[in-house]
């Protein structure tokens, strides 16, 4: 028997790996012959140096893991969530499968280094997502000829899965959806990794816990009864307390810092023709606002730029210097938590900050910061049936999660922000007393 890319499949063909989250991983049969030859290509083989968590593993020792591994767990995750919907007796179709685990292997495939950051300090730079299906359609990859070779059209089948424009909306929303398999990884595998408990939820029967309905429509994926509840409670619930204590960490934040201002700082370096030996031609094409070819994109990563950070630490610009021996060595800014009651003295607190820092001979724009990270734990908008998840209740109409979990409700569409000051340790005693200050006057 030939799979569609006439590779025979072997009645015991079976890929196991071993992985630190899931256990043994297997994809058989039909599944071990679409993921090999994706796998074996070098546009995947490059998330293996691309950290999934950037600059987290200056706080979190342990989180070192890649996109590459995150990959592999979604597309796992994939294949069980299939299989799910095998037993309750959807029918999907077998190339429909296929796209589905292609998709939520690749869905990754156009991160570029430091992960989130990349995009963040090049803001002329494309979004990873762009950048995905960039590569995906570039016939000059490996991944666009490996599909193609499994079958014709597939690249563009799996690019309408990722912009959700499949005609399957179940699939559509499992690759990217408000409960998908990017996330039901993520959490388990960065929770572990980081060595917290935050992101734990119970995987098994969350997957167990779903059905497919039709509603308003069109067949969408839901919770089966009351049951379901607590798992996916769980999910959202380690979903927003891993963004309070790790994505937003404190340090964490602090250290991304440093990188928008070595970015910004080469940045100007490079506009005014004086860029300093090592940088990278997709980094200067994007500062330029030049097109950047798709090679010149896939030779950046999280080695490639830290190898152009040690060069800019012997540089002779005092500022980029001394943000590439700050990243190199974890000399982090230090921060004060604000009060978002205190809003009104934000933008004071900055001004006072920054001319204590011109003061001192630094450059505000590159020092004295106001980072304040949002998060919405649970987002379902009323005026959209796609936003949010539904639940199956027996001899009722289905239900709104957020009207049938309690939790879910009192965070639904609730931003969580925590408002920090961030600035460089030589300030501390003076911007501790400058806060303290304002804080004290508006309080009385």
């Amino acid at each position: 028997m030939a799979g569609p890319s006439g590779r025979e499949l072997c009645p015991d063909s079976i890929m196991i790996l071993r992985d630190p989250v899931h256990g043994l991983i297997a994809f058989e049969e039909r599944r071990e012959a679409l993921i090999a030859p994706l796998l074996a290509t070098r546009e995947v083989q490059r998330l293996r140096r691309v950290r999934q968590l950037g600059l987290a593993s200056l706080v979190f020792p342990g989180a070192e893991h890649s996109r590459f591994a995150h990959a592999v767990g979604a597309a796992f995750v994939m294949s069980r969530l299939l299989d799910r919907l095998e037993r309750i007796g959807t029918k999907i179709r077998p190339e429909a499968m296929d796209d589905a685990i292609a998709a939520a292997l690749l869905h990754d495939l156009g991160h570029g280094p430091f992960s989130h950051l990349y995009e963040d300090v090049l803001p002329r730079a494309k979004t990873h997502e762009e950048w995905t299906i960039t590569i995906l359609r570039d016939p000059s990859t490996e991944i666009h000829r490996a599909l193609e070779r499994w079958r014709e059209g597939m690249s563009e089948d799996v690019i309408a899965l990722l912009e959700g424009r499949s005609t399957s909306p179940v699939l559509s929303r499992a690759v990217s959806g408000t409960l998908d398999v990017d996330r039901m990884d993520y959490l388990l595998r960065d929770s572990l990794m980081t060595g917290v408990s935050y992101g734990l939820y119970d995987l098994d029967w969350l997957l167990e816990g779903l059905t497919v309905i039709e509603h308003l429509g069109e067949p969408r994926i839901a919770i089966l009864g009351r049951k379901g509840i607590p798992p996916i409670e769980a999910f959202f619930l380690g979903r927003h307390h891993m963004y309070q204590q790790v994505y937003h960490h404190k340090a964490v934040r602090a250290a991304e810092t440093l990188v928008r201002g070595l970015f910004k700082r080469l940045a100007e370096l490079v506009l005014a023709g004086e860029a300093p030996p090592g940088v990278p031609r997709g980094i200067e094409a994007a500062i330029v606002g030049k097109t950047i070819e798709s090679h010149d994109y896939l030779n950046l990563d999280d080695s490639t730029l830290i190898a152009a950070t040690a060069l800019w630490e012997e540089s002779g610009d005092p500022e980029l210097a001394g943000f590439a021996e700050a990243i190199r060595t974890r000399k982090l800014p230090k921060t004060i938590p604000l009060s978002v009651e205190a809003r009104e003295v934000f933008g004071e607190l900055v001004e006072e900050l920054s001319a204590l820092a011109e003061s001192k001979g630094l450059r505000a724009d590159l020092h004295v910061s106001l980072d304040e990270p949002v998060d919405i734990p649970y987002r379902e908008d009323p005026n959209d049936p796609s936003s949010g998840f539904w639940v199956s209740l027996r001899h009722r109409e289905p239900a709104r999660l957020g009207d049938v979990s309690f939790v879910l409700r009192e965070l639904r569409n609730k931003p969580a922000s925590r408002p920090r000051l961030v600035f460089p340790e030589s300030l501390r005693n003076e911007a501790v007393a400058i806060t303290g200050a304002r804080l004290l006057a508006i309080s009385e």
